[in-house]
């Protein structure tokens, strides 16, 4: 029972629970007594606002107390982030601590859960189903890979009972062929045995026959035989051949076989987590200048001049219209030159994490890497030609090519030398990307994807797991020629650039492809290709002019 009613119903003040109650403070949410009343209005640290009790505002439905089950929590305790009530109150535990009302408290609260139920199924909900349908594809590659690793067991084992085949049938032929000699050398003797113990008889005969006869004639005429059969004919001595099969060394077998490379299951860090609302929506830490800076200019001496990407924040290398590949400093002093192995001219450029060079060969479609100024053929492709190329946070190669009957584009992913992606179709089936003219490409920051079409005249945007995101054709401002991109490169605030070729300029995009601003001035002049540094300085190169330019932004 309440202990606030007493048998004639009578409400008690909830600080001294023993005199009737006459009023009630609106801010604190308690019932008081006369004497209770000037003991409340004591604490000057709050604006209380005490009323009579028949004037008060219809009470609020508090939660109960936990502790003292026949009261409610009408005030919240912010020290201790629990609700309270008035007994927790006066009993000193919450003393000097910050309070607020419990119902006030509850609003926010519930606008915090709403927050979190509209991040968790706006953003965070959705990246993970992207993840999920990243796997799919991996499961699927996963059942091919078994399947042809059973097949290449198989053969082997195929190849290997053939081989044991012809083996066990050459031997049982050379035992059938010595079983042949073996019985002809006996049949020989017989043979001539048979002949002897013929001629044996014979003289037997014709003796007996002199003998009876007395002729002496035919006793004169008489040969003797006898020497020549005392000697025997030679006896045929044969050993049977016999087979020694060798101990089989299961080891040695296993080895000669062939063998599996150990499965390797590794987990790494995607390297990116998904942006909270409040940064998505904030403007960023680095605003776009008002008038983009030109800092520095370097000629390369290339004409034209394709492609720069940064070795550091003080190097850049650059490929054109050459079999060389050139290494500068910012202050253009030539450092290092390396020639294409082919000594064709490179298509396209890219560092590696561990700083070294790659370059795409389309003459010999090889995709090569530079190592200690040693040129290694990464990989050789039948039937497709490389073109652009990129690292990626992981470690990986992005790759753009055609098919050799330039009919079909794709984008594919190399770990290593073992290809792990390949994106070319959307989800209805259609191409991604169109089947003509050079696509570069580049990272987000967030995993995504970015290719940069001249033919398609399009910027196109997939996820990690190649599920299109978006396509950027152009801004509606841009009343001159058509937008024909080349050069793509991405910053730190993950938002993309690409090098407006005809236009002379660069489009800035959010990492959804909304247009942000153009870089118009700093008298580009066919701008090509694009790269960033890691202080979001961007780096032009201009194709006509040879020249690579540095322009701060940000």
């Amino acid at each position: 029972m309440d202990p606030r009613y007493s048998v004639q119903d009578i409400l008690l003040c909830d600080l001294c629970q023993t005199a009737a109650l006459q009023s009630h403070c609106e801010l604190c949410h308690v019932n008081l007594c006369i004497v209770c009343v000037g003991k409340h209005l004591s604490d000057s640290s709050k604006r209380h606002n005490v009323v009579p009790y028949k004037h008060r505002t219809s009470t609020p439905n508090y939660p109960k107390c936990p502790n003292h089950t026949q009261k409610h929590c009408e005030l919240y305790c912010e020290k201790c982030d629990i609700p309270v009530c008035s007994t927790c109150i006066s009993s000193g535990k919450h003393k000097g601590h910050d309070l607020s009302d419990a119902l006030q408290r509850l609003s926010s609260k519930t606008k915090d859960l709403e927050k979190d139920l509209n991040e968790l199924e706006k953003r965070i909900y959705p990246t993970y189903e992207e993840i999920t349908s990243y796997l799919n594809p991996e499961k699927v590659n996963l059942k091919k890979h078994y399947e042809k690793l059973k097949t290449a067991v198989s053969k082997q084992g195929e190849d290997w009972h053939r081989e044991i085949n012809i083996i066990v049938n050459k031997q049982k032929s050379e035992i059938d062929e010595m079983k042949y000699n073996h019985m002809a050398a006996l049949n020989k003797q017989e043979k001539e045995i048979k002949q002897i113990t013929s001629d044996v008889k014979q003289s037997i005969l014709d003796l007996k026959k002199i003998l009876d006869s007395n002729d002496v004639s035919l006793t004169s005429a008489y040969k003797s035989r006898n020497a020549e059969f005392r000697s025997l004919p030679p006896k045929v001595n044969v050993t049977f051949p016999s087979f020694s099969p060798h101990k089989i060394n299961t080891e040695q077998l296993h080895q000669m076989f062939g063998s599996l490379s150990a499965l390797s299951i590794k987990t790494e860090e995607r390297g990116y987590t998904i942006k909270t609302p409040e940064a998505v929506s904030c403007p960023p830490v680095k605003p776009l200048l008002d008038k983009p800076e030109l800092i520095a200019t370097t000629d390369t001496g290339y004409k034209p001049l394709y492609s720069v990407t940064c070795l550091s924040d003080e190097e850049i290398w650059t490929c054109g219209e050459d079999k060389i590949m050139k290494l500068y400093n910012l202050q253009g002093k030539l450092l290092k030159s390396i020639q294409t192995k082919s000594g064709d001219k490179p298509c396209d450029i890219a560092v590696t994490g561990s700083g070294y060079l790659v370059y795409t060969d389309s003459d010999t479609r090889t995709i090569n890497i530079v190592k200690n100024k040693k040129i290694q053929k990464v990989i050789r492709l039948q039937g497709w030609t490389p073109y652009c190329v990129c690292s990626t946070s992981s470690g990986d190669l992005l790759v753009t090519m055609h098919s050799v009957d330039n009919k079909q584009s794709k984008v594919v992913r190399y770990s290593g030398f073992t290809e792990k992606q390949t994106i070319q179709f959307d989800s209805e089936g259609k191409p991604l990307y169109s089947s003509d003219g050079l696509k570069y490409i580049s990272e987000n920051r967030n995993l995504d994807i970015c290719v940069a079409g001249h033919g398609a005249k399009a910027v196109v945007v997939v996820n990690q797991a190649g599920k299109l995101r978006f396509r950027y054709t152009g801004h509606p401002s841009n009343n001159k020629r058509s937008f024909y991109p080349h050069g793509i490169t991405t910053d730190s605030l993950s938002q993309i650039l690409t090098a407006d070729c005809d236009n002379h300029c660069i489009h800035i995009l959010d990492q959804d492809g909304q247009f942000l601003r153009y870089i118009d001035n700093c008298d580009l002049y066919y701008p090509w290709g694009l790269c960033v540094d890691t202080r979001d300085n961007l780096f032009v190169a201009e194709w006509d002019s040879g020249k690579v330019k540095k322009i701060k932004y940000m």
